[in-house]
């Protein structure tokens, strides 16, 4: 349950004054539909109203308040020019000017012979100080009505500024006192405010620097967020840890029969990611593991360790990806090395129907696979599992948390590892993937070129077809990949077709065409095509940007780079040079290039280290979509900001980790607190694993 002591900021806003149902209306239109959404609506930028330089001393541009003595109304001679009113202090004129004024309203607001105290953007025009709109007219008894320094916040059509202040001041109001959930050592060596205390700042600033970075207000709100964040993982983590599991061990006989059968040396980075793989899986305890690894960093062989370990110990492997290409390439990677070492490799996908399905279905059942290669389709109703003890998830973002679930639900609490080609910087593992622990492949296997990366113009595309057609000649191959017009398969694919037209005039029949919008079984025979070197270009939409492992391909050209992500580059940079042939990745970019498309390009060709590419594309797009966010389960903050706030979230991370284990059902008083901030920040899902035990 919900404490009581937060009811009054889970109501509705129209039990505020003076929102009603229209207004409410509105304010969900902003992301708020309960008081505490309002108090958790961040200014975008401060007004300072405290300048009263006197008329005369007013600066154009500038936003000042004066205390005046209104003079005379001046109606407009004609349609199309403002209303105006004249007025002065001591120290010269002012006119006020309003397009579309009501005289009659104006009249009552300021009458001739009384004093008014006005606010607004002050402006010189043709000899005159004026104010056009002014934003704020009070009775000199009501200047306090005027804020000093004013937040200005998102806004909605149909929403007054003045409305949204007041519905905020009325939520600061019903914020209660909470006890402190901060440890106290951290709160007094930060210098933070209590947690109501920094929203009285946030909300009636009074200095212009609590929006920055640095702020006391800022920082202590961005580290609750955060500490409720990876508090919730360290419990589910805790939680899950608490749950039996199946403990993995075997003779090593499979693991070594594969080690013997690869056809290389493993990495010290392979040895090294399979032992902390191999620990986890002999505790009770469940495996929860992110293996990152860059492009071409040989994460399917730790797979097949992985697999085979599990085989070992009686149990079966499911390795699960987000495409019928990357799963049907997986088990072409795995077969020979799996075959090694005996064991049954099976496949299933969509397009697997009729009686293959049920034979496949079948052995599932009675064990006689091993290990199957699949897309979603292995977790739909029907699939059962013998005793599935291993589930290996590959480019986890691209699937929904419940995916995962359903899958892992088909055994009885197997293991879990999950793989991405997408390196992701340590803060977004962090925030993302805080209940799992972290692997890193970092070496490449030996036998692979460093790909020569080019930058270039459009303009020097005829010089870039004739070194493809110089490579068709040497019986070598190429990758052509079309830019993202727009977020529309048809625009990419109408992209696409014209390039592919072209090149097929100059080249004839050596030419394929790839998007994601073909049938799976004829993208699976042109990928195939290309890689038996019956086609020698593959013109492809960004569908090749995973799974296609071609080591004859030894050309990469990326048309109009400065369109794709810096993530997105390097991956389709990892199609090639994948042997020891010399291979070229070819940017193309059409002119004039902006400051974010040159630094990414430049980093490109610069290095190819891809934990150094991604901490730059991060950086480069802050909270951009650098994972497909929405599906990786990244929270959409509202005070924190990950790219700068990076030491706040390594603190949060620790404090979470300790509190987890010192207080595990937060039952001390400090527990009752963190729970009210789990709830603060809706991460009751923490909350109720602890009630459920």
């Amino acid at each position: 349950m919900r404490p009581q002591i937060l009811f009054p900021l889970f109501a509705n806003t129209d039990v505020l004054a003076g929102v009603g149902p229209k207004v409410a209306q509105n304010l969900e239109k902003l992301g708020a539909r309960h008081v505490l959404d309002l108090l958790f609506m961040i200014p975008n930028t401060l007004v300072d109203r405290r300048s009263r330089p006197g008329i005369a001393n007013a600066i154009d541009g500038q936003i000042a308040s004066f205390e005046v003595e209104i003079e005379e109304h001046v109606p407009p001679p004609r349609r199309g020019l403002p209303y105006r009113v004249r007025a002065h202090d001591d120290t010269g004129f002012l006119t006020l000017a309003w397009f579309h004024g009501r005289p009659d309203y104006l009249l009552r607001q300021l009458p001739p012979g009384q004093k008014r105290i006005v606010s607004g953007k002050v402006e010189r025009f043709s000899g005159e100080i004026q104010m056009l709109h002014p934003d704020y007219i009070v009775t000199p008894q009501d200047a306090d009505e005027i804020p000093a320094i004013e937040p200005v916040y998102p806004m909605t059509q149909g929403l007054a500024a003045k409305t949204l202040r007041k519905a905020i001041t009325g939520a600061l109001e019903r914020a209660p006192e909470l006890d402190e959930w901060i440890d106290p050592g951290l709160l007094a060596a930060k210098g933070w405010p209590a947690w109501r205390d920094a929203l009285m700042a946030l909300h009636q600033p009074t200095d212009l620097h609590v929006l920055d970075e640095d702020n006391p207000a800022r920082c202590r709100l961005a580290y609750d967020e955060l500490l409720s964040r990876q508090l919730a993982l360290a419990m589910v983590r805790a939680h899950r840890r608490s749950k039996p599991g199946m403990p993995l061990t075997g003779d090593g006989s499979k693991v070594q029969a594969i080690l013997d059968a690869a056809p290389f040396t493993p990495t010290g980075a392979q040895t090294r990611v399979f032992a902390e793989i191999e620990a986890d899986m002999a505790v009770p305890e469940r495996m929860m593991r992110l293996l990152q690894g860059d492009v071409g960093s040989g994460k399917t062989f730790v797979a097949a360790l992985a697999a085979a370990r599990a085989v070992e110990a009686g149990g079966q492997c499911a390795l699960m990806a987000p495409t019928e290409i990357l799963a049907r390439q997986h088990a072409h990677s795995l077969a020979p090395l799996l075959a090694a070492a005996g064991l049954k490799l099976g496949i299933l996908t969509g397009r697997d129907k009729g009686k293959d399905r049920a034979r496949i279905l079948e052995q599932l059942k009675s064990g006689e696979i091993d290990v199957i290669c699949g897309t979603h389709a292995l977790f739909q109703e029907g699939v059962e599992f013998h005793n599935l003890a291993l589930v290996i998830i590959d480019e986890q973002h691209r699937f929904g948390v419940s995916d995962r679930l359903r899958l892992t639900q088909k055994g009885a609490r197997p293991d879990l590892l999950v793989m991405t080609a997408t390196p992701i910087p340590r803060t977004l593992a962090l925030a993302v993937y805080g209940d799992m622990d972290l692997s890193k492949l970092d070496e490449k296997p030996p036998g692979r070129t460093p790909v020569t990366t080019r930058v270039m113009p459009l303009d020097r595309l005829e010089d870039v077809i004739s070194r493809i057609g110089k490579l068709i000649q040497d019986g070598g191959r190429a990758y052509w990949v079309c830019p993202l017009v727009e977020e529309s398969d048809k625009v990419d694919l109408a992209a696409a077709e014209d390039r592919y037209h072209d090149l097929k005039a100059r080249f004839g029949d050596r030419i394929g065409l790839i998007h994601g919008r073909m049938p799976a079984p004829e993208k699976e025979r042109l990928s195939q095509a290309f890689k038996n070197g019956d086609i020698q270009i593959l013109v492809a939409t960004t569908v090749v940007e995973v799974g296609m492992d071609v080591p004859e391909a030894s050309v990469m050209v990326i048309e109009q780079a400065e369109r794709f992500g810096l993530a997105q580059l390097h991956q389709l940079r990892g199609r090639v040079g994948r042997s020891s042939q010399t291979s070229a990745c070819l940017l193309l970019y059409k002119p004039p290039l902006g400051e974010i498309a040159r630094k990414r390009l430049e980093t490109l060709r610069n290095t190819d280290d891809g934990f150094l590419i991604a901490e730059t594309d991060w950086k480069l797009r802050g909270m951009g979509d650098l994972l497909g966010m929405r599906q990786s389960g990244l929270p959409r903050n509202r005070f924190a900001r990950l790219e700068s706030d990076t030491d706040l979230l390594e603190t949060a991370n620790t404090q979470a980790r300790m509190i987890a284990q010192s207080d595990p059902d937060l039952s001390s008083k400090r527990g009752t607190a963190l729970r009210q901030l789990l709830y603060l920040f809706e991460q009751d899902q923490a909350v109720r694993l602890l009630s459920s035990g």
